[in-house]
């Protein structure tokens, strides 16, 4: 077995683990979580940097680096307050950007952005609901609430991005990746839901933000994986 496929596979039990974890109310698996979550990303990162389909991925480096920009924020989301959610969210924020960079480098250069179906979808989406969770989340803290509105947008014009990839890139990289920025969105989604403007949900509806979470870290990186391939 690789040592690729060897590193994706303890990536995924890590990620089952941590959502099992993170659904349950019990003191001690927050406390396991810090042993299982800071692992998810540095296992997912190693898998990629192995991957022998990745030389030469146009999205190898910035997938890279968004995943270390990812990693900060997992580590720093594990704390609780207002100042641990804006932290954890500008780390991730940083990690959007990387991953931004490297879309926009491997774009489809024949139509803007703006003119992709799912681009326009991800900013009606935006506009509709990006206020409206800013604006409760300015409710617990005035500072989080341009802190949530940014990193929504920033967000949101990722996996626009994540959409628009040069069609001489393979299929299934485009296709993976084009999920992934998807589901990374869903994911926020119901985060931002959960924290701002579901206050009593069940602990089990963080089981549903790790999993979203985890299957579009490992989409974008398979996306990134696969697009090393040419033709």
């Amino acid at each position: 077995m690789r040592t690729t496929t060897r590193l994706k596979l303890a990536y995924t039990a890590l990620a089952a683990t941590d959502t099992a974890l993170a659904g349950s109310a019990r003191p001690w698996a927050h406390r396991a979580r810090w042993v299982t979550k800071p692992l998810l990303l540095p296992a997912l990162g190693a898998a990629l940097a192995t991957d022998p389909r990745a030389q030469g991925s146009p999205l190898r480096a910035s997938t890279l680096a968004a995943q270390a920009g990812g990693w900060g924020g997992d580590v720093l989301l594990l704390g609780a307050g207002e100042r641990a959610f804006a932290a954890g969210a500008t780390s991730f924020g940083l990690g959007h950007v990387a991953y931004l960079t490297g879309f926009r480098r491997a774009r489809d250069r024949r139509a803007p952005l703006r003119a992709g179906r799912l681009a326009r979808s991800f900013a009606a989406t935006w506009a509709a609901s990006g206020p409206v969770v800013a604006a409760a989340a300015a409710r617990h803290d005035r500072r989080l609430g341009a802190t949530v509105l940014g990193y929504s947008a920033l967000l949101s014009g990722m996996a626009a991005a994540a959409s628009h990839l040069d069609p001489a890139l393979p299929r299934d990289a485009r296709v993976l990746t084009a999920a992934g920025g998807a589901l990374f969105v869903a994911s926020d989604a119901v985060l931002g839901a959960r924290t701002f403007l579901l206050p009593s949900a069940p602990a089990r509806l963080e089981s549903v933000v790790m999993a979203t979470y985890t299957g579009a870290q490992l989409l974008l990186a398979e996306g990134a994986a696969r697009a090393g391939r040419r033709g």
